[in-house]
């Protein structure tokens, strides 16, 4: 299965979104085509330490997690990013994904305040 960025995002809005810190998501043994989706992409995120699993279907979002969400909420940032990656051949990692959308934010920051991060 392949990883999608925007899935990974869009995923790690609907956890914050949840009003408890842990997000609950089953495990089980027969599961569609979109819930072994979820699951690898809430396993990708783990292995990031964007979420921690507390057990086998409870999940938090960490420190580095939140920080992710930041540097992606911005919609026009999201799109920059993936034309960036787009441009360079479309590969890239999460961690350089990440970094990419932490720029343009910077930047866009610098612009409204005229102070460089």
């Amino acid at each position: 299965m392949k990883r999608d960025y925007d899935y990974l995002r869009e995923l790690m809005f609907e956890i914050e979104e949840k009003e408890s810190h842990q997000y609950i998501f089953p495990l089980l043994m027969s599961q569609s085509r979109e819930e072994q989706k979820k699951h690898h992409h809430l396993s990708l995120l783990c292995d990031k330490g964007f979420l921690e699993q507390l057990n086998d279907h409870v999940y938090r979002m960490t420190s580095a997690g939140h920080d992710f969400i930041e540097s992606v909420r911005d919609g026009g940032i999201w799109e920059k990013t993936k034309v960036a990656v787009a441009e360079t051949g479309g590969n890239a990692s999460i961690e350089l994904i990440n970094r990419l959308a932490q720029g343009y934010l910077k930047k866009k920051i610098a612009e409204h305040t005229g102070l460089e991060l």
